[in-house]
């Protein structure tokens, strides 16, 4: 029997039984000021990506050790979290350590001392890419179809270099696509919750750091870059220009905006993000072996641009919002 064909029977099993014990035990999702859903809905359903990098970890002679059990760690804070609602103070540390066991798992050190400062800012952008992929799931779709354009973008940069198992990649390929006949619908069944989007977020900081780190090309990073984009724009904009506690639940991201404003359908919205990331992931096909001159001149022209995007947006969506409230 195909193996592939094991872990999608094994993680379908797993998705379905989840779904009837979440039902039972009340583990649900309560709409926030940061939801884009109404109704009350079967939460964790992200449970089957941590499952996926298990099933990796046991049918591919147990390799990466270190960064599953930093997915470990981090799945079970987070399925607490979900379930309880913890504090950043308790989850926080969780994520450094989660970090930087896949740091370590990468090969990445803080001696000789000169490397002191690149150990600590890969620190801070890996607990960041983890935060972010947290803070982005909001509306149906967005968590799987999204990931499946930057997993997609990994696989082919690995597919050329053979660096990695292309197993953990299409292994956790196969938990998004089950886990999407819950959620990629208009009224989902279940959502990620803090355990889906936590994993994927580590498995993206070890894909996306390996890569770079290993390769010399930093510019890997952009294979997340629409997301970047839009968190980052948006903690900038909740810093200088709301006098909203950046750890508030709020409603800012650009695609909040899309789907509340403009009632644009949740999953043509996660599309289109999918969309542009697959866009960027051309350009970084055809650019990570450029010198690191022509990389950061790549990324920089990119990060202005959605910079310029995301205000030329919010303009237009306040300026819709004066009309409307005039009307």
């Amino acid at each position: 029997m195909n193996i592939y064909l094991i872990v999608l029977v094994s993680l379908i099993v797993a998705s379905y039984v989840y779904l009837k014990l979440a039902v039972k035990f009340k583990i649900i999702d309560k709409p926030n000021q940061r939801s884009s859903h109404t109704k009350i809905t079967v939460r964790g359903g992200g449970i089957i990506f941590p499952i996926a990098i298990l099933l990796f970890y046991f049918f591919n002679d147990y390799q990466y050790t270190y960064f599953v059990l930093g997915v470990f760690l981090l799945s079970v804070i987070s399925f607490l979290d979900d379930i309880y609602t913890l504090s950043s103070k308790i989850r926080f540390p969780f994520q450094l350590i989660g970090v930087l066991l896949t740091l370590y798992q990468i090969g990445v050190t803080f001696l000789p001392i000169s490397s002191i400062i690149l150990f600590i800012f890969l620190l801070m952008l890996g607990v960041g890419i983890v935060n972010m992929f947290n803070f982005m799931d909001g509306i149906n779709g967005i968590t799987g179809i999204y990931s499946l354009s930057v997993l997609s973008g990994f696989f082919m940069v690995n597919y050329q270099e053979n660096l990695l198992d292309q197993d953990l990649i299409i292994y956790v390929g196969i938990s998004i696509l089950v886990f999407g006949f819950y959620n990629f619908r208009k009224k989902a069944l279940f959502f990620a919750g803090d355990i889906g989007s936590i994993s994927l977020g580590v498995l993206v900081v070890f894909l996306g750091l390996f890569l770079a780190y290993k390769l010399s090309a930093p510019i890997i990073i952009m294979i997340v870059m629409v997301y970047g984009a839009d968190a980052g724009c948006t903690l900038l904009y909740r810093k200088f220009y709301t006098n909203e506690s950046i750890f508030d639940p709020h409603r800012h991201h650009m695609y909040q905006k899309l789907v509340d404003v403009y009632k644009i359908p949740h999953l043509n919205v996660s599309i289109i993000y999918a969309v542009l990331q697959m866009l960027i992931n051309i350009v970084v096909l055809k650019t990570y072996h450029f010198d690191l001159k022509t990389q950061i001149l790549v990324f920089l022209a990119f990060m202005f641009f959605f910079i310029f995007c995301y205000i030329l947006l919010f303009k237009k969506i306040k300026k819709s919002l004066s009309l409307n409230n005039a009307g």
